[in-house]
């Protein structure tokens, strides 16, 4: 039997982490096959990513510019992530594994799209690849984001104030017309509760 493939999504310090790690160990122990795989992904374009957002690689300091160049390296990254023979996302699930993934298409039209000319470019580059079989979208306010930020000893290049109300207007947006299975949550309650009600929603929507 083919495995799953859940995505989290969310601002900045909305718990995303924390809570696909928990699923995973939900799925562990209950002897199912699962893995944690975010994006950008491990690969060679996801470590390049993941240079760039802690600005150890620059790119240009024109803001347009960049959120359309990392939109090109996003796209690359993730049909490495979906279809590489090593460990990308298909050859896992087609083994029977629970794929786990914070971060896929939703994220780039969230935190890569300033104008309707963007929206429209970004989907392009992103159309080809499939829904997951579920979205679980962690709702957090943006001052509750930045708090919870501001404990981080170093900060990414998108976790500013003004990143984050763009993202999360491009989320408000981006799920109110998905049509794909999709559990959005409230981020401020504790992450106990927000577990269960994933497990919950889990065990009555999807029969494995």
């Amino acid at each position: 039997m083919k495995g799953l493939f859940i995505v989290f999504e969310g601002i900045d310090g909305s718990g995303t982490s924390t809570q696909a790690s928990l699923l995973e160990n939900y799925f562990l122990n209950n002897y199912k096959k699962a893995i944690l795989s975010p994006e950008p992904s491990s690969g060679p374009i996801g470590n390049l990513i993941r240079q760039i957002l802690k600005k150890r690689v620059i790119l240009t300091e024109d803001s347009q510019k960049f959120d359309e160049q990392m939109a090109y390296l996003f796209a690359a990254d993730r049909h490495d992530h979906l279809y590489n023979d090593v460990d990308g996302v298909f050859k896992l699930i087609n083994e029977g594994c629970q794929v786990i993934c914070t971060r896929y298409y939703f994220s780039s039209l969230a935190y890569n799209c300033q104008t309707k000319e963007d929206w429209n470019f970004i989907k392009s580059l992103n159309q080809r690849f499939p829904n997951p079989d579920l979205v679980i979208y962690i709702n957090l306010p943006v001052e509750s984001s930045l708090q919870r930020l501001s404990d981080r000893p170093q900060k990414e290049i998108y976790e500013t104030k003004n990143k984050l109300i763009k993202v999360a207007r491009n989320y408000r947006d981006i799920f109110a017309e998905y049509t794909g299975l999709l559990l959005q949550i409230d981020g401020t309650e504790s992450k106990d509760i927000i577990h269960k009600k994933i497990i919950e929603f889990i065990q009555k929507k999807i029969i494995f």
